[in-house]
This record gives C-alpha cells, structure tokens and sequence, in this order.
C-alpha cells in the first residue's frame, strides 16, 4: 500500500486545495478519491524471501542499519538524562537542552518499536522517521536549540524569556506533562491500531484493515496526531521558546488541518457510516480543525 506521500512528520510538498463546499466540489471530490484509489492498487503481501533480502546491508529493513540507530538512540536518550540530571543539581538553566534531545531520541526509538511490535510486516529503518522528515524538522529542532541557548546565555535571569517569573514553574510544569501526556498517547494509539497504523495516508483499503474505535480512539479521534502536536508545543515550553513554540503552532496545525482533512474524506470511502457515525461521536482535541465535508461540521 505504498505511495509518494513524505512521512507524516513534516508538511512539504503537501498542496492542499481550498475550495468552499458546494454539491459540485463533493461529487468531484468522490471522483478524484476513486480515480485515486483505482490508482493505487492493493499491493502484496511481501514473500518471505524478498522480507529476507530487505534485511541485508543496505536493504530498507538492514539488521546492521536498525541495531545502529537504535544503539545511537539508546546512547543518546541514557546519556542525554544523565546530563540533564547533573545540570539541574548544579541549578543550571541548560538542562532544558538535554531533556528535550533525550525526549527527541525517545520518540523516535518509539516510532521503530513500535511498528516492529505490532506492525512489524510495516517496520523498516524509514520507521524511526530520523531521514525521511526532510531539512525543515532537523532545522526546526536545530532553531529550537538554538534560541534555547541564547536566551539562557545572555539573559539567563529572564526564566522564561519575555514573560513574568511568577509564570515559570506553572508553564514548566505543564511543559514536562504535556511532553509525557503527548508522547504516552501516540505510542498507544500505534499499540492500539497495530496493524491498522501507518506513517503514510493510505489511498487503498485492504481486506485486514479495519476501523479502530477502542483504547484511546474510543476518545480520540486522532490520537497520534493529537499525541505530535501537543508533544511538539509541550517541548517548546520546557525550552522556554517564544519564537520556536508559535512556529511549531503554526507549522503542526497547518500540516495537520491538511492531513486530517485527506484522511477524514479517503476514512469516509473505506468505511462509510460507520465512520461517520464514529466521528460524530468523537474529537480531534487540536484547536479549530474541523473537517466535516459531507454535511454537519463540528469545532474539535
């Protein structure tokens, strides 16, 4: 079920066309949905020895490939704490820049493991998403640092930079569980969907795939998405970023506005009813997206 979408995890060459409803855009919105899906075939199950040679040096699923970055992850997650750890007996305001590389490296290590877990047919070193995001996420973490470190070395008594002291511990606070709350329901949302997941959009419904409605979808709608987006902006807040944190905002909500609104209408296709009876009963949990084309809209 493969196709040219980038990854999930940052929204580039993604063009997205806004036009106002009307009963002639939804009728040719179903056309282009079913020219799209008969363009994307049902593919395969791979036969065991193609899975055999994708695990060879250099194969999409190398055994040599997934141990190291798994390696370089653990390294950098255990070492990146203990550094986090040290600096915050010394009271010093850079532990903020440790914690955030140690959260990073977790999430990624859980993106792998948990496809090989419980959608290991889908697992390969694409899964831990640390090269196929594009230069705009590695240059948006790299900006996040950046002006961490700034505010820290020339205005180190400003807390959290051009807000009131009295507002440090309280945003602190909810940063930290933000980060664990976010973090926590994305990965049970890939646990729950199992095979059901995938870091791509999916244009073809294949006879296993099913719509997941228990564990945390049972409150969430999107709860991977909702997981990223509020993990994002909760990183920024334990960095104490002003500028970072509301270009996370903007550039998560963006990509995501336009993610959901593509899976909503291809989710409508596979499962008719009884996915609009599901997200009538349901939220997305990020601010104003709302994706109702069919009919009813409803604020999430």
């Amino acid at each position: 079920m493969a196709n040219n979408d980038p990854p999930f995890s940052w929204p580039l060459h993604r063009p997205v066309l806004r036009t106002p409803w009307s009963p002639d855009f939804h009728a040719n919105g179903h056309a282009h949905t079913a020219l799209s899906l008969s363009a994307h075939p049902p593919a395969a199950p791979p036969s065991p020895d193609t899975i055999l040679q994708t695990t060879l040096p250099k194969g999409p699923r190398s055994l040599a490939g997934i141990a190291l970055r798994a390696g370089l992850l653990g390294a950098t997650f255990s070492s990146t704490l203990i550094y986090t750890t040290y600096l915050l007996n010394k009271s010093s305001h850079f532990w903020r820049v440790p914690f955030f590389l140690a959260a990073l490296s977790l999430f990624h290590f859980l993106e792998f493991w948990c496809t090989a877990q419980y959608n290991p047919l889908k697992a390969d070193i694409a899964s831990f998403l640390l090269s196929t995001n594009g230069w705009a996420y590695t240059m948006a973490h790299t900006c996040a640092v950046l002006e961490c470190l700034f505010w820290y070395t020339f205005f180190p008594n400003l807390r959290i930079p051009r807000l009131p002291e009295s507002w440090h511990y309280p945003l602190l606070g909810l940063g930290l569980a933000m980060v664990v709350i976010g973090q926590v329901i994305r990965s049970a949302a890939m646990v729950v969907a199992g095979t059901n997941f995938n870091h791509t959009v999916q244009f073809t419904r294949v006879a296993e795939h099913k719509l997941v409605t228990n564990g945390v979808f049972a409150y969430f709608r999107h709860p991977s998405y909702f997981g990223f987006f509020w993990w994002g902006l909760a990183t920024q807040m334990v960095l104490g970023n002003i500028l970072s944190f509301f270009m996370y905002a903007v550039v998560l909500w963006l990509f995501f506005r336009a993610r959901i609104e593509r899976e909503e209408e291809l989710l409508v296709k596979f499962f008719g009813q009884e996915y609009e009876d599901y997200r009538a009963r349901t939220w997305i949990w990020i601010p104003l997206v709302t994706w109702y084309p069919f009919g009813r809209r409803k604020v999430c």
